[in-house]
């Protein structure tokens, strides 16, 4: 008997067994994981992103030891928590006022809370198949559930509705439909879909429209945030936002994530509007993360890494293409989705007909059977770190290398 349900607190982050043995890391450091038989192995699942300067980086573990040793719950403020807002407030432009929360589902659940109350709409609408938390009701609409394949009307459940991605038609059809929505809940790349990267303009036209019919516009950064460059990935591609939700790669590992907006709607806060409490929210510790972790990420090279990332997968393809089999992805050098179709999908229809759970499996065992790990699952993704140096991304890709020779 086991006592911990299915053996593992988030279902997401089970793997299969391995020739009978099952998988248990004991520490992480860099790009590597070591499990409990002393074995290394080259990580790229990095926290599912929210590693982005690689595993236990030690300016951020001795942040939060000393926040640790100060006292980790004060109960009233604390000096880092206006600190630390103030340090990511300067990376996300107009949406400069700050309240920290444990996780990113929290920071999704406030988010259309407050853009319910700042509108006196109901409706929020999301992105079929995109993953913006597990909370009801935006786990609606997610990976291979039938309502996000948006067949017949336009699905909605609990005041949630759907809106096709990369669609500019339904776009324009769902403002036709409705004129009481709260807010476009807007994951900029669908991450969880494979790394579904937005059409040329799609967003801005998103935003334009929100605008136009007086809703709001909430960015779901929670996974993209700082994943191409210093600051809001919605920003990057021209997205006027009224709200975010970040998280995952501000705290290196350390659960913290946070509710950004423009002063004219967080006043609602302050004036008592809208409702928002939290033991841990804002917490030392989290706030000492997000200080050394932002202090380290205003300093890398966001294109180098990318670039790196970018020419891997090239590789990859190619690799692959010698040896008479088929390779692609989606997304981006930090963080892409590998398919095996000759060419990725742009949208979720596609998507959800290109996916093949077996072959993902596969693909997992074989390379953590040479010492690598991938995610094993159907839509998964690799997150390449500033800790993936050009040495263990060369490291990674013999070891794919391998596997297409013996597979072909």
């Amino acid at each position: 008997m086991t006592y911990l349900v299915g053996g593992i607190s988030s279902a997401g982050r089970a793997l299969p067994d391995l020739q009978g043995t099952a998988f248990r890391v004991t520490r992480s450091s860099g790009a590597y994981l070591w499990d409990d038989r002393g074995q290394r192995y080259l990580d790229t699942a990095m926290g599912f992103g929210a590693t982005l300067l690689g595993h236990a980086p030690l300016p951020v573990l001795e942040a939060v030891a000393q926040a640790q040793a100060e006292g980790p719950m004060p109960s009233f403020a604390h000096a880092r928590e206006e600190a630390a807002a103030a340090a990511l407030a300067a990376r996300c432009g107009e949406l400069s006022r700050v309240i920290f929360l444990n996780t990113g589902s929290e920071a999704v659940h406030l988010a259309c809370r407050t853009a319910r109350i700042a509108t006196g709409r109901g409706r929020i609408v999301k992105f079929a198949a995109a993953y913006d938390g597990w909370y009801d009701p935006v786990a609606f609409g997610n990976i291979q559930s039938p309502a996000a394949r948006m067949t017949g009307a336009r699905p909605e459940r609990d005041g949630m509705l759907l809106l096709r991605y990369n669609d500019f038609a339904d776009v324009e059809r769902l403002f036709a439909e409705y004129d009481d929505i709260a807010a476009i809940l807007m994951e900029p790349v669908l991450a969880n879909a494979g790394c579904l990267e937005p059409a040329p303009g799609y967003l801005q036209y998103v935003t334009d429209r929100a605008h136009r019919h007086g809703a709001l516009v909430i960015l779901d950064e929670v996974l993209m945030g700082f994943r191409l460059h210093a600051g809001l990935t919605g920003h990057h591609l021209g997205v006027d936002a009224d709200l975010a939700a970040v998280g995952k790669a501000i705290g290196s590992g350390i659960p913290v994530a946070a509710l950004l907006g423009k002063p004219a709607i967080m006043e609602l806060f302050e004036r008592g509007e809208v409702v928002r409490a939290g033991t841990y929210s804002g917490n030392p510790p989290a706030c000492a993360a997000v200080l050394a972790t932002l202090e380290l990420l205003v300093k890398q090279d966001y294109f180098a890494l990318l670039a790196r990332g970018d020419a891997l997968r090239a590789r990859l393809a190619a690799t692959f293409a010698a040896q008479g089999l088929t390779f692609s992805s989606s997304g981006y050098g930090s963080v892409f989705t590998p398919w095996d179709r000759e060419k990725a999908p742009t949208n979720y229809a596609q998507a959800e007909i290109s996916v093949d759970a077996e072959w993902i499996r596969a693909l997992h065992l074989a390379l953590r059977a040479r010492g690598v790990l991938i995610m094993p699952v159907a839509f998964g993704r690799l997150y390449l770190t500033f800790a993936h140096t050009d040495t263990i991304l060369a490291e990674l890709e013999t070891a794919f290398t391998d596997v297409a020779q013996t597979w072909s």
